[in-house]
């Protein structure tokens, strides 16, 4: 291999780098002119023997989720050592990351709160996948969430910090993680539609408590706020087609002649070493049916559940997911593949009863399932509040999306009398946001107190209820 011709095992490399967290990133060019990108790690990562087979076995893992039908990775299409450097070689294009996007080209509509509604609903998505399957991603940030072409979310590097420092799978740092990024997509592409913003800062907060599930559903709940047609990502397409020739990848001109293939005792891929008698039999396993036991995958009933409306969600997305893996990936003899090609039938079948069953509930849960209510929670400003002011105390009502009348009081610190009122919800919405304002006036210091409960639906023998607490100083 000759690097400094510009060539990588086939792939042109098209001048185009960004540093990553774990070595360089570059643009890069198949021979039949397919776009993907390469990475050249870092040789200090990868100088320990160990590290190099714990990084190994993550892309195993993320080479076998693709396969298994995950769709949110950008997928890896080899694993090279040459000249003493390791090279990562992925199929799709690894650019351009949310953090290219943070800043939008002067004068072409960037990102909106639909754009980052959608990257945060397919990246939760796809964590919550990986999650189920024993996996994290271990270095989620705007600069491993890759746009597609057609404005979907992909996820770079899964795995591969972790397995290169020795740490163990954390999926509590993935949600912090992710609650950060909704936190910067609403401080940004959010940030000129106040209610939009609103809604992501209360996805982050709901990820912290109670997980990316709870965040996801806050999401869908919340999709009136949205621009209409945010799931189809057109926003984010279009800022990808807008963006100049130089930074958007995959819109050079027709690529120059690969570099001449070198020998192959220069390029050894990783990802086919010499098996072992073990390795044999567990392939051997593999061929009558058995899973391999190093990594888990649990897919379909294993996956969390979701939401019907999330079901009819991920329904709509994958209908745009029209484009086979490239056959330079399959790897198993033709009687696996008849194999694979027959369960892949069953599991499409499986799946369309699946969709229209959700969409049945979805339309007509409404006519029969009654409205109940299972938490509410309340929330008032943290920073002390100065002289003549209105608080605005907001609450949430979470319910099983069904429709129907709540009743529910709030009980103020200064008052005795409580404050009730009574909202109708419509059929379909996973929460319900409530709000009071509460004016203080005067001088002097004052903590106000604000309990929020569920008077109708309530269950037999629970009380609903959550407070909160402001701070008044005026001086």
């Amino acid at each position: 291999m000759n690097t400094d011709r510009g060539g990588v095992a086939g792939f042109r490399l098209t001048g185009r780098t960004w540093a990553g967290d774990l070595g360089i990133w570059s643009s890069a060019v198949a021979a039949d002119g397919r776009r993907g990108s390469t990475l050249r790690f870092d040789p200090r990562l990868v100088a320990d023997p160990s590290a190099r087979e714990r990084l190994i076995a993550a892309v195993v893992a993320d080479r076998r989720l693709t396969q298994s039908g995950l769709t949110g990775l950008v997928p890896i299409a080899d694993l090279i050592t040459a000249q003493d450097e390791v090279w990562l070689i992925t199929s799709e294009p690894a650019a351009p990351a949310v953090r290219d996007l943070l800043s939008g080209a002067p004068g072409s509509p960037g990102p909106d709160a639909g754009s980052a509604a959608t990257v945060l609903m397919e990246t939760a998505w796809t964590l919550l996948a990986l999650h189920s399957s024993g996996l994290v991603h271990g270095e989620l940030h705007p600069g491993t969430v890759v746009i597609a072409p057609d404005g979907s979310a992909l996820l770079a590097e899964r795995g591969l910090l972790d397995a290169l420092l020795g740490r163990p799978p954390a999926p509590e740092r993935d949600v912090a993680a992710w609650a950060s990024l909704a936190r910067g997509l609403a401080a940004t592409w959010a940030s000129a539609d106040r209610e939009a913003a609103g809604l992501l800062e209360q996805a982050a907060a709901t990820a912290s408590i109670r997980g990316l599930a709870a965040a996801r559903d806050a999401l869908l709940a919340g999709r009136d706020l949205l621009p209409s047609g945010f799931t189809t990502r057109a926003r984010l397409a279009e800022t990808l087609h807008r963006r100049p020739a130089h930074e958007a990848p995959g819109r050079e001109g027709p690529p120059p002649p690969v570099p001449a293939a070198p020998d192959e005792g220069e390029i050894v891929t990783l990802l086919r070493v010499p098996r072992t008698g073990e390795q044999r039999t567990r392939e051997t396993r593999e061929a009558d049916g058995h899973r391999p036991e190093d990594v888990v995958l649990r897919f379909g009933p294993g996956v969390p559940a979701e939401t019907t409306a999330a079901q009819i969600w991920r329904a709509g997305r994958d209908q745009q997911q029209t484009e086979p893996p490239s056959d330079r990936l399959r790897t198993a003899a033709a009687p696996h593949a008849r194999r694979r090609r027959g369960r892949t039938i069953l599991s499409s079948a499986i799946l369309a009863l699946m969709v229209v069953g959700a969409l049945a509930l979805w339309l007509f849960r409404g006519s029969w399932a009654p409205l109940e209510v299972t938490k509410v929670d309340v929330s008032a400003p943290r920073k002390t509040q100065g002289c003549d002011t209105t608080v605005r105390i907001t609450g949430v009502l979470y319910t099983n999306g069904a429709g129907g009348e709540v009743r529910y009081q709030w009980k103020r610190s200064d008052r005795k009398e409580p404050i009730v009122q009574t909202d109708q919800i419509s059929s379909g919405a996973a929460s319900h946001e409530v709000s009071l304002d509460w004016t203080v006036k005067g001088e002097g210091s004052f903590k106000g107190t604000v309990v929020l409960s569920l008077l109708s639906p309530a269950p037999e023998g629970k009380k609903i209820q959550d407070r909160a607490t402001f701070t008044y100083k005026c001086s």
